[in-house]
């Protein structure tokens, strides 16, 4: 299929805005209006460039996007595209303040273009990886040399921006630390999740040309999700933070039936259903759930010691599932997510959705304990062991009492005092619509799908130094993780600071952020097939 070629965006399949090319657009009003739009090489992103603090130092990596078989553990092995021959890839670590230097080397088949988006970081606008918005797509034997410094630290990953690619093995975690880091612990385990399909069951490219022909026409019987809104979901307005009284009271997800009534559809999965999501949990039916690559019938594992604090970087690489985590006879203390602090919180699971990222703290008990990453409402699980002491391993179907217990989202959580936004008025607000279903695979924003033959068509218009509300209300049935580009925004007045946020069915979500990152910027759902159908939007800065 063609897709990879003319919607090249998207996280692994993502929106994009036309590169520095964009020059007579209608405003988001959509009045019509003429604006010029800052280019991604241009003298406002060179100017904003310079206010970042630099340490001087450089890091220098090759990332060679190539074909790999991939063994995933238990006798599973995947034809797919990794990088460097690895899924993960190799994991990329520097300091605040230090400029990544890293060249793409392109050796895709078929003539496949690619980029890499560096998840998370505010940098500048022409090192984005989006094609062909913010550089242009790289080619079959050519290189791409992203230079750019991370003036934030965090945990972080990267993934290519074209078509669905984010849903193959071209994904790693990319680390950036504090030199004053102000947690106290003894070690790091980086935890990377995701839903795999590629070179088991099909390809990514195989379950967008199912999934995209949505369910209109076909006898659904009585298979088809019908997403409830409420689901003990009620007066959740995440603007004022209230009204997500979760807690204890989260229900287990309900079991998903791997089959559709008869239906002879290879990818699609019907009734996954989430009260945590607010009804549908997903689309895409997938043969395993990892665990930094490995299969929960062999699983990755974490060596430690008894009473010692470990930092767990947990990073959602899905393509469409979103994970609620635990580790069976732990408790959890949540101090960043999307690489900001948060007032510490303790919590027996998580809910991560797909680019979200959670730093956690667990002083480690004595044994061998699980670390499930259910799969919301899916019926299946990834699996990973932590090994202090003796004993036998649990079964990879173990459900430690954890995931029933209390369990956090971002919009429970505050921001630490000294990364919350101070108090100010907004000096523009833009409602963004989410918009579709699966009758038709039409999902969009404001009820237009992104259009990567006009990219500048539309484009969501901030200034420089704007305090900026976005008010996203979603009016389908389905939930969505916003990601937005080169920025992070608050939740409400007083929320966490993310760059990716869950919405739920038939509620609005309230952000808030500083314009202060000239370019033009990605705004999509981080599910890859519904970004690459299309729920995406040009943030873009006025030349």
């Amino acid at each position: 299929m063609n897709s990879i070629n003319r919607r090249s965006v998207l996280l692994a399949g993502l929106g994009v805005a036309g590169a520095g090319v964009l020059t007579a657009c209608t405003d988001a009003s959509g009045s019509g209006s003429s604006n010029a739009l800052v280019t991604p090489s241009g003298s406002a992103v060179a100017a904003a460039e310079k206010k970042r603090k630099s340490t001087g130092r450089q890091q220098k990596v090759t990332l060679t996007a190539a074909p790999a078989t991939i063994d995933l553990g238990g006798g599973v092995m995947a034809k797919t595209w990794a990088f460097d021959g690895r899924a993960p890839g190799k994991e990329i670590r520097l300091s605040v303040g230090d400029t990544l230097v890293a060249e793409l080397s392109n050796q895709l088949p078929n003539k496949t273009t690619t980029s890499i988006h560096w998840h998370g970081i505010a940098m500048r606008n022409d090192m984005d990886g989006v094609p062909p918005t913010t550089q242009t797509a790289v080619r079959v034997g050519s290189t791409f040399t992203y230079r750019f410094i991370t003036d934030a630290p965090g945990t972080y990953f990267f993934h290519p921006h074209v078509g669905v690619q984010l849903d193959r093995g071209l994904y790693a975690p990319l680390i950036v630390e504090d030199p004053r880091e102000p947690l106290s612990y003894d070690d790091e385990w980086v935890v990377l999740l995701d839903d795999w399909v590629d070179g088991v069951t099909g390809t990514p490219d195989e379950v967008f040309a199912e999934v995209g022909q949505g369910m209109g026409g076909m006898d659904m019987g009585t298979g088809e999700s019908s997403s409830s809104s409420s689901s003990g979901m009620e007066g959740h307005d995440m603007h004022d933070m209230g009204g997500m009284e979760m807690g204890d009271s989260a229900s287990p997800s309900a079991s998903a039936s791997s089959d559709s009534d008869g239906m002879s559809m290879k990818f699609m999965l019907m009734g996954a259903e989430s009260d945590l999501l607010g009804g549908d949990a997903g689309d895409v039916k997938y043969p395993h759930h990892l665990i930094n690559g490995r299969v929960a019938a062999d699983p990755d594992v974490y060596t430690g010691k008894p009473g010692k604090k470990v930092r767990l970087r947990i990073i959602n690489a899905g393509g469409d599932t979103a994970y609620r985590v635990a580790l069976g006879g732990h408790k959890l203390t949540i101090t960043h997510t999307d690489g900001f602090p948060v007032q510490h919180q303790e919590v027996d699971a998580l809910l991560v959705g797909m680019g979200e990222r959670y730093d956690v703290l667990v002083t480690l008990g004595d044994g061998v304990f699980p670390l499930v990453a259910e799969a919301e409402g899916k019926n299946a699980n990834g699996f990973a062991l932590v090994r202090t002491g003796s004993g036998s391993a649990p079964k990879p179907t173990v459900r430690p009492k954890e995931l029933d217990g209390m369990i956090m989202t971002a919009a429970q959580l505050r921001a630490d005092d000294d990364v919350r936004l101070k108090s100010a008025k907004s000096d523009v607000t833009h409602q963004l619509k989410l918009t579709g279903g699966m009758d038709k695979y039409d999902w969009a924003i404001n009820g237009k799908p992104f259009d990567m033959d006009s990219p500048e068509a539309n484009p969501i218009m901030i200034e420089e130094g704007q305090r900026v509300r976005l008010d996203f209300v979603n009016d389908t049935d389905m939930w969505h993780p916003m990601h937005l580009h080169g920025h992070t925004y608050q939740i409400g007045a007083s929320g966490p600071r993310k760059d990716t946020a869950i919405v739920l069915p038939k509620k609005k979500l309230s952000v808030f952020f500083d314009a202060d990152n000239p370019g033009q910027w990605m705004l999509h759902c981080h599910n890859a097939y519904h970004g690459e159908a299309g729920m995406m939007a040009n943030v873009a800065y006025p030349a």
